[in-house]
């Protein structure tokens, strides 16, 4: 198995024509229609014109001789609906795919995995997802080394803001868990495991130092790790408010991963950007939320897959009645935080599912009350202001990066077409190009 991802990988590697590629210093998109989440609102017969790696000037294509562009090539994409490259805001790209296996992480050395991540980063790519934020790995700072691997050119995938680690109890959410007492867990898989508050300001600061982007706090226990409840509440307050402190220091922001109420609450007050899944939120908690202007990110497509996948396949009997307890509720909560107006951006878990299926929640959000250009928008322009790169990414008008998708079809009637785009681009550098 091992030897066949690794293969996978290499494969990735050498498959895309545009890895070494730049961006022609001038180029056009034709778009038939543009969709422009940032207005809300779709456009008919756009010309983009593309300097390097960012939109310059969208304009009406009249067709007329003298407006057609001569000073660069024009991509006709006029028989496709246009749009801003697609956000994923919670994934875990470095990592093997979610199995049966709870010893996983463990078989695998540092150097296989990234190749293993080289692979799903180009698979979410090909999918249309042009920036993600992936929020842990189980080996410290793979997705450092990762993000900064497709910033240099060396291998292809989405633009990556990344945690370095989870910071988590001993024994919690974020451990590797299951295993004999006597068995050691590798030093870089512990990086981030903190005993008290005092401990959690060393190790955040060491995360932050180590190229992280922003802090992945494990508030509460999880489905997918063995011996913890996702009701129960792990890191204290204090320890929230102590990485929230350290992030703030430098900038940037935490995120909590909190299925339980009371942890969601607790992780909200102590002041984090997002709550990662909020599986069992109760109304004081989505009150909470949309006063304190707090994200939601849930990943409401994953309880049907684990159900399904893991049922087939034999996973803990743990996991799966975590899944069964925690999938209706939270689906029902948020269906009540897009009623009350809180802020949701697109998260997936992609990578207890096949890297690359990431659109496939899209028509769940629309089921569970969102119209489908808040869906799409979820996945654009939130997602961007969770990560605060709202005039970068997540957008398709002038300054924003050339990060676009095209797909047949009209999407804001059925955002199930997002999970077939035909064509990929990102800074100008078209990676995916079908009929």
């Amino acid at each position: 198995m091992i030897l066949r991802s690794t293969l996978v990988a290499l494969a990735a590697l050498t498959a895309v024509p545009a890895l070494a590629a730049e961006a022609p210093k001038v180029s056009y998109v034709r778009a038939g229609k543009l969709v422009d989440p940032v207005a809300g609102k779709v456009l008919a017969d756009r010309l983009i014109r593309i300097e390097g790696e960012r939109i310059v000037a969208v304009t009406a294509w009249t067709g007329a001789p003298a407006d057609i562009p001569r000073d660069g090539p024009v991509l006709d994409w006029s028989n496709l609906t246009v749009l801003p490259g697609l956000i994923d805001m919670h994934t875990h790209i470095v990592d093997q795919e979610q199995t049966e296996n709870i010893a996983e992480p463990l078989l695998t050395t540092a150097a296989e995995q990234a190749y293993i991540g080289a692979a799903h980063a180009r698979a979410t790519l090909m999918a249309g997802f042009t920036s993600v934020r992936d929020v842990g790995t189980w080996r410290a700072f793979g997705d450092v080394a990762l993000r900064d691997a497709i910033d240099k050119g060396y291998v292809p995938g989405p633009r990556m803001s990344v945690a370095g680690a989870y910071v988590t109890t001993p024994g919690g959410g974020g451990e590797v868990t299951g295993i004999a007492a006597d068995v050691g867990i590798p030093a870089d898989m512990r990086r981030g495991v903190v005993e008290d508050v005092a401990d959690t300001h060393r190790k955040t600061r060491d995360i932050l130092v180590h190229g992280a982007d922003f802090l992945k706090l494990i508030a509460t226990g999880a489905v997918l790790t063995v011996g913890t409840e996702p009701g129960q509440l792990e890191l204290s307050k204090e320890e929230i408010e102590a990485a929230v402190e350290e992030a703030a220091k430098r900038g940037t922001y935490a995120t909590a991963h909190a299925h339980g109420a009371e942890g969601i609450k607790v992780a909200v007050r102590a002041g984090v950007r997002s709550i990662e899944h909020g599986s069992l939120i109760d109304d004081e908690g989505i009150a909470l939320m949309k006063a304190k202007g707090a994200w939601l990110v849930a990943d409401i497509y994953n309880g049907d897959y684990i159900d399904e996948i893991g049922t087939k396949n034999g996973w803990p009997a743990e996991t799966l009645r975590k899944n069964r307890e925690t999938t209706d509720a939270q689906r029902e909560g948020f269906r009540k935080a897009v009623k009350a107006g809180v802020k949701i951006a697109y998260g997936t878990d992609a990578g207890v599912f096949p890297h690359g299926w990431n659109a496939r929640q899209l028509p769940y959000m629309v089921k569970y009350g969102m119209t489908p250009m808040q869906a799409i928008q979820s996945a654009t322009t939130s997602a961007a202001a969770l990560m605060g790169k709202e005039k970068d990414v997540g957008c398709d008008g002038a300054g924003c990066y050339a990060d676009l998708i095209a797909v047949a079809g009209d999407p804001l009637s059925d955002v199930g077409l997002l999970q077939s785009v035909a064509k990929v681009m990102k800074g100008g550098v078209v990676y995916k190009n079908e009929p």
